[in-house]
């Protein structure tokens, strides 16, 4: 029998089978490459769209900038601190993102689980280069040997007067450095100051947002490292800043009239009358002073406002025409913390307390006129004129902390500004990035923006 046909068909059989494997891992491979190239192409696609979320989020936020610039432009009074409910603080809308201002509330609640909107207010906060050894004694965690340092570091002074570290101190540090014995230019730069350590500087406060978040209540679960006590311990860069002072210049343009050096009595007038004080009014508030008798000083703004016999409705319309021996670091009685409060000479932590109660309780009257003539009502005479030097009705600086997120709640960025009023148009004195501090905006609004369970 002929078997060759056969095994001629077999090798064939033999030979399409070879090919038809060949061919499936060839159209394997392609398909393997083609989902590879589409998970590819997937993810550069959700990259290109997270790239643009972080772009609108940081146009929102120079959109932010500029809104701001627009608000403090157009407040009713100078050297007030614009109300939180006559401009947009939350969630404003800009193109396809939105933007917050993170602030601080006038609350006791504790702790604070939900964060505040709004600016917030540079003098309501110790100055690092104007305060005095006894109010920086008074802040949270402070040592002696920390305010020692401090003192040296801002002192133009190299010798050790105060007894604070100076370049040969630094210079045993790794790596070494020298001492700056020039003011702070940022309250950041607390870091460098020996003896200081992130602890105290930071707290428990990592995002810096003012509020106790679920991860600054858990002990070493995550970072940072809490107590776990329910009450959020804010770090020193809560109640400092760098940036607080006033002009030398009223409303008007005219130079202010310094009460703690001797006062023209005719320069008084004429202010007194430029403000809507009446000519006659204004001769018996000289007489009540004792302006009139050459000489006469003042300790403070609020001392002079005891002898004038003025009442606290007529003092208000030129307590911005007067000022004390300083125009830098003054404390903003109407938005300082009861924490801040009771650093000042003249203040207990109860009368703080009673302070911001009442600021609470009268909050429609004291911020409609930027005075401090309403303590007056609250302290003795004695504790009002002990703190009167330290203290204000005005501001000038304000801290814009702006956080944006771009389209469907991505792009998340945080940027924080320093706005001056001093010279009447806004001007940006500190630009700082805080996207890598994290989310910032609390439970609410991640729940809203980022989990989709409320839609925007």
């Amino acid at each position: 029998m002929n078997l060759r046909p056969n095994k001629a068909a077999s090798i064939a059989g033999s030979e399409y089978g070879s090919v038809l494997i060949i061919v499936l891992w060839i159209i394997f491979g392609l398909i393997s490459i083609t989902l590879y190239f589409a998970h590819s192409m997937s993810f550069e696609l959700h990259t290109a769209d997270n790239r643009v979320a972080g772009m609108e989020a940081e146009q929102a936020i120079e959109g932010a900038r500029r809104y701001i610039t627009c608000v403090l432009s157009n407040v009713n009074a100078i050297g007030i601190l614009p109300d939180p409910a006559t401009y947009q603080n939350e969630a404003v809308p800009v193109g396809n993102a939105h933007f917050w201002l993170i602030g601080r509330g006038d609350d006791t609640q504790t702790p604070v689980t939900s964060p505040h909107f709004g600016l917030i207010d540079e003098s309501s906060k110790i100055n690092l280069n104007s305060a005095s050894s006894n109010v920086l004694f008074n802040l949270p965690r402070m040592t002696p040997e920390v305010i020692a340092n401090i003192l040296a570091w801002r002192s133009t002074n190299t010798t050790t007067q105060s007894g604070g570290a100076e370049s040969d101190t630094y210079q045993t540090l790794q790596p070494p450095y020298t001492a700056k014995n020039a003011p702070f230019e940022t309250v950041d730069e607390l870091r460098l100051v020996y003896g200081m350590d992130m602890d105290t500087l930071y707290g428990e406060d990592a995002n810096l947002n003012g509020v106790l978040d679920p991860n600054e209540n858990d002990g070493d679960a995550l970072p940072p490292s809490d107590n776990m006590n329910g009450t959020l311990d804010p770090g020193l860069l809560e109640y400092c800043t760098v940036y607080s002072a006033e002009p030398a210049t009223d409303s008007n343009g005219a130079t202010r009239i310094n009460v703690t050096s001797a006062i023209n009595e005719t320069t008084l007038k004429n202010m007194m009358i430029t403000n809507g004080i009446a000519a006659n009014r204004a001769d018996q508030i000289i007489a009540a002073s004792g302006v009139a008798n050459t000489g006469t000083t003042f300790t403070s703004v609020l001392q002079f406002y005891y002898r004038s016999g003025m009442s606290v409705t007529e003092f208000p319309k030129i307590e911005g025409s007067l000022r004390g021996a300083s125009l830098v670091g003054l404390i903003n009685v109407n938005t300082a913390s009861e924490a801040v409060l009771a650093c000042l000479p003249g203040l207990t932590n109860g009368e703080a307390a009673q302070l911001v109660q009442y600021r609470q309780q009268n909050t429609n009257n004291i911020s409609q006129t930027p005075s401090m003539v309403w303590v007056t009502q609250v302290l003795s005479q004695q504790d009002a004129v002990a703190a009167g030097p330290y203290l204000t009705g005005h501001s000038y600086q304000f801290m814009a902390d702006v956080a944006a997120l771009g389209h469907e709640g991505r792009g998340y960025r945080r940027t924080r500004f320093i706005f001056d009023t001093r010279q009447g148009i806004p001007i940006v004195l500190h630009r700082q990035d805080l996207s890598e501090l994290g989310w910032a905006l609390g439970k609410d609004v991640r729940d809203k923006w980022l989990l989709g369970k409320q839609k925007p």
